[in-house]
């Protein structure tokens, strides 16, 4: 069976809800395992072809961080931009994301980027890091990188959102501070936060949806939904499905 109810969910005097008509897909983080998201979207497409789709609009949410650590984040790269661009995917951006543009911006050392991921998506577009790292050459990094990477997806990097909104759901890469208004949230915190969040109890106006944070399962919980299962590790991509009140999960 490739997906389930959630039992996880807890009361609430007024339920979580997307809007009538409509389904959320919401991807967790990719990271660079092309193999598994192509068949998550396999697995996606069984479950709206089963579900009565003439019916229902369904929109496909990615939560960020598609590079990095996996060996194929070209192809993912490739195949979400190609998403949004034509079927109207909604891609966020993640940490990961943010990290590769600080370094070809001159705003983070490319070594911090490299020892987080940035080899294996080097590699994905054709370079070596040993061959910038061990000669010293590390400033000719970025150019290589803008040479090697076709146009398209450096500016679908840089055209990525931050968080969208879609009912009684707010979707962000990695959660937001509490206590701070949802429209006041700093981009930082959406894409890098993490204990301050998690640790949180507190009703934040709408259920959180995020990755950034790897879990063996996704976590359903009453103020917010984790749907980072660590797949570059585990082989699970997963994906919860928010349809009225309702939670479900597919994974991989």
């Amino acid at each position: 069976m490739f997906f389930s109810r959630s039992r996880k969910s807890a009361a609430r005097s007024t339920a979580f809800r997307i809007p009538e008509g409509q389904r959320v897909y919401a991807i967790g983080d990719v990271h660079g395992r092309f193999d598994l998201l192509r068949l998550l979207l396999e697995r996606i497409e069984q479950h709206r072809s089963a579900t009565d789709p003439q019916r229902t609009q369904s929109r496909l949410v990615f939560l960020g961080d598609y590079i990095d650590r996996g060996t194929e984040s070209r192809e993912v790269i490739e195949a979400v931009r190609a998403g949004q661009e034509e079927q109207g995917w909604t891609c966020l951006t993640g940490n990961h994301e943010a990290m590769l543009l600080a370094a070809l911006d001159g705003q983070l050392d490319w070594e911090v980027w490299l020892a987080n991921g940035g080899v294996e998506t080097l590699f994905s577009y054709g370079l070596s890091a040993r061959d910038f790292t061990a000669s010293g050459r590390l400033d000719e990094l970025g150019p290589a990188i803008t040479e090697a990477m076709p146009a398209s997806h450096l500016a679908f990097l840089r055209g990525l959102p931050t968080h969208v909104e879609v009912g009684d759901y707010f979707f962000c890469h990695a959660g937001v501070r509490p206590g701070v208004a949802l429209e006041q949230q700093s981009p930082e915190d959406l894409m890098w936060i993490r204990d301050v969040f998690l640790d949180s109890r507190s009703d934040h106006g709408k259920r959180i949806v995020h990755g950034h944070t790897p879990q063996m399962e996704p976590e359903i919980l009453p103020n917010r939904i984790n749907v980072d299962t660590g797949a570059y590790l585990t082989n699970r991509l997963s994906c919860v499905i928010l349809e009225a009140d309702q939670v479900q999960v597919i994974h991989t």
